[in-house]
């Protein structure tokens, strides 16, 4: 996870800065003004009190007009850049210090540091001499007769400086370092001024900061982008190495129990970045004994330092198995559960990667499920923030490998809210979709039996998640035993009744998806088959005069055909066995039949399969029906059941139960489970689903004894 620095550093500006700017409204005016100033501190060589005294009054005027950042750029442009530099040098070559003088550098210092807030004056001010001023200044021990109180706010001041010139810039960075600033820094961090700590840890926590993206700052440095990524890796680790060769960690993990939380804010805030992607100094940080500190860092009244420290651990959690158990059992967990709840977007993120680097160990799945980090967990899938979403879904992937933990994400609805969710970024979907997997691989033994008992005793809402979860979840072998042995399809048919429109939804998925998973047998091979045996003739018998034994008359017209054959339908063998007139008739009439519908009947009982057209299908299907032509109906239900749609379902179906036919009856009510988002809004759905349940109870009820009985 890339750490990213909230704010620039801010100064802090004290009792002795009392002097007040007037406020002049015209830009040529103020230009002027500044001019003015500068042109004066140019002309004094600050070697005697009075050319101080003088100097000292310009420069309070423009340390206020720093303060304004409408006005920096206007200093920039009026020279104020090599002003400073050059006066700070002056200061430097003068031999004797007094208050006066560190009051001009402390003024010097504090504009270089106004101006180096903007980006695009870092490398101006660095340009212009200023970064050896400051580090000298570092080094300078205090001058006799000079107050502590002033030599610490100068100290303060340069750190400061140094914290915004090298500000996501690694060039800078890299020469603070190579100036030798890194040392004073890190001596500062033992300071008894509070402030000056704070400053000192801030600068350190700046050169720390690990930001590769902005590699087209030293570009110059190489031409090819793996020279520039090397470079930048390269000095980062010099920096971070350097800071810790310094000795500088066991002052920081003593700064993390500050009672200031300015103070424990920056100290967990160097560690952080000292630590990321460096396993070296990960394990130097742990052995420091800064882990207890940070983890009551969780608990901090600062919202800040709770970011930190939870980042922190999420860092320390990917160090190895124990270290994971160690900060579980120190108890981060609970701060960081109570994290996932709170407004604050950044604290979430930090809180979910945290989790999620704990949960990779099985002893912390089962404590953080106990501890109630399911749910929010769970609810932060909807976040629209994609590293929030991720961290969360990253989390519960790997709390399901615990089985105790199955049933609880299934209580707290978690399979609904893993397949409603939007998930903006792919690596998201992919985590998804491997918990979903996941939860599949374990809806067996222990765990089924634990989901089949809150089915049957849990509170209601509970029993229908279960069920929910089940129809998606379970095997195939598995769905008789759930849905008809335990009830579990009664309860997804009243989730399917409701009056909720999304519980409609849900149930239409469900019972979806349980009828299309690993089904054993088709929805052909459904339907009821008749028992008649039959004898196949053959194309070139099809109307042919020849040894026929019995003719019809379809629409006027004489069609030939041959009373064994015929047999095979138990409509036809009634009439020439029965009663029935037809049995003597020379010609028997066949009413409200096309010829070519009573064509494509005849082929079909002569061989046993016939080409159909979804034109012709409706009235072959209708003959089919009359004839009793059970195989011949289901060709016409296959070819009319792709043609089912949004429009013509309803229609469908009123056909499937004029006509007898199952298959296209089960075919419409997969459509209608499938198709429920485009079929709820019509005003007829609620009455419809009513009047079908009973069709869907033995639809479902013949899959699941029907694909048993096969397996």
């Amino acid at each position: 996870m890339d750490r990213k620095l909230t704010l620039k550093r801010k100064f802090d500006f004290t009792e002795d800065d009392e002097s007040t700017v007037d406020v002049l409204h015209e830009t040529s005016s103020l230009a002027d003004d500044i001019t003015k100033r500068v042109d004066r501190i140019n002309s004094v060589s600050l070697s005697s009190d009075q050319d101080i005294g003088a100097a000292q009054n310009d420069l309070c005027f423009l340390s206020g007009y720093a303060k304004d950042e409408d006005i920096v750029d206007l200093m920039v442009v009026c020279g104020v850049v090599p002003t400073m530099v050059k006066v700070l040098d002056m200061v430097s070559n003068r031999g004797e210090l007094d208050a006066n003088t560190y009051d001009v550098e402390k003024d010097c210092v504090s504009i270089l540091g106004h101006l180096a807030v903007k980006p695009e004056n870092q490398q101006l001010i660095v340009d212009a001499g200023a970064l050896p001023c400051l580090v000298e200044l570092l080094m300078r021990p205090k001058a006799p007769g000079v107050s502590q109180a002033l030599f610490s706010r100068l100290l303060g001041r340069v750190a400061d400086a140094i914290t915004n010139l090298a500000h996501e810039n690694i060039n800078i960075k890299t020469l603070v370092r190579l100036e030798g600033g890194i040392p004073p820094l890190v001596d500062l961090l033992e300071s008894n001024d509070k402030k000056v700590q704070r400053a000192a840890a801030g600068a350190l926590r700046t050169l720390a900061f690990q930001n590769a993206e902005n590699k087209d700052q030293v570009v110059d440095l190489a031409q090819q982008l793996t020279m520039v990524d090397s470079f930048v890796i390269v000095a980062y680790k010099n920096i971070k190495l350097q800071i810790v060769e310094c000795d500088a960690l066991p002052t920081l993990v003593l700064m993390l129990g500050s009672e200031d939380p300015a103070i424990h804010y920056e100290a967990v805030g160097v560690i952080g970045n000292l630590v990321h992607s460096s396993p070296e100094i990960k394990k130097e940080v742990l052995l420091a004994e800064a882990l207890q500190p940070v983890i009551c860092l969780l608990s901090s009244p600062c919202l800040e330092t709770q970011r930190e420290a939870a980042l922190l651990i999420g860092q320390f959690a990917t160090t190895d198995s124990d270290c994971k158990i160690h900060i579980a059992q120190r108890g981060a967990i609970n701060p960081l559960i109570k994290m996932l709840k709170s407004p604050d977007l950044q604290l979430r993120e930090m809180s979910t990667f945290a989790l999620g680097r704990l949960a990779q160990d099985s002893h912390n799945q089962a404590g953080i499920a106990y501890n109630g980090g399911i749910e929010p967990l769970l609810n932060l899938l909807a976040t629209k923030n994609a590293s929030v979403q991720h961290n969360a879904a990253f989390a519960l992937y790997a709390l399901a490998d615990n089985e105790d933990n199955v049933p609880l994400i299934i209580k707290a609805d978690g399979l609904q809210k893993l397949q409603d969710g939007h998930f903006s970024v792919l690596p998201t979907r992919e985590c998804v979709a491997k918990m979903l997997k996941r939860l599949e691989e374990k809806m067996e033994g222990r765990v089924l039996k634990q989901m089949l008992h809150l089915m049957r005793s849990g509170e209601k809402v509970v029993q229908k998640r279960v069920a929910l979860a089940l129809a998606h979840l379970c095997s195939a072998d598995d769905r008789k035993t759930i849905f008809i042995d335990n009830n579990g399809l009664e309860l997804l048919l009243e989730h399917l009744e409701s009056s909720n429109k999304k519980q409609k939804r849900e149930a239409s998925a469900a019972l979806h998806a349980m009828a299309t998973k690993g089904i054993g047998a088709s929805i052909v091979d459904l339907a009821p088959t008749s028992p008649t045996s039959q004898v196949y003739l053959g194309e070139q018998y099809v109307n042919n005069p020849l040894l026929s034994d019995v003719t019809f008359l379809v629409e006027g017209k004489i069609f030939y055909a041959h009373k064994v054959c015929l047999v095979s339908s138990i409509i036809f063998r009634a009439m020439f066995d029965g009663g029935y007139r037809e049995k003597e008739a020379k010609d028997i009439e066949i009413p409200n039949i096309k010829w070519n519908v009573f064509e494509l009947m005849m082929r079909f009982i002569y061989t046993g399969t016939v080409e159909v057209d979804l034109e012709v299908a409706p009235d072959l299907l209708k003959a089919a029906d009359q004839y009793l032509l059970d195989g011949l109906k289901r060709i016409c239900e296959s070819v009319i059941s792709k043609d089912i749609s949004v429009e013509n379902v309803s229609l469908m179906y009123v056909m499937s139960d004029t006509y007898n036919a199952t298959t296209l009856k089960y075919s419409c009510i997969l459509f209608i489970l499938e198709q429920f988002d485009n079929l709820s809004s019509k005003p007829w759905y609620c009455r419809f689903i009513r009047c079908i349940k009973p069709d869907i109870w033995n639809f479902f009820w013949t899959l699941l004894i029907t694909s048993k009985q096969a397996d």
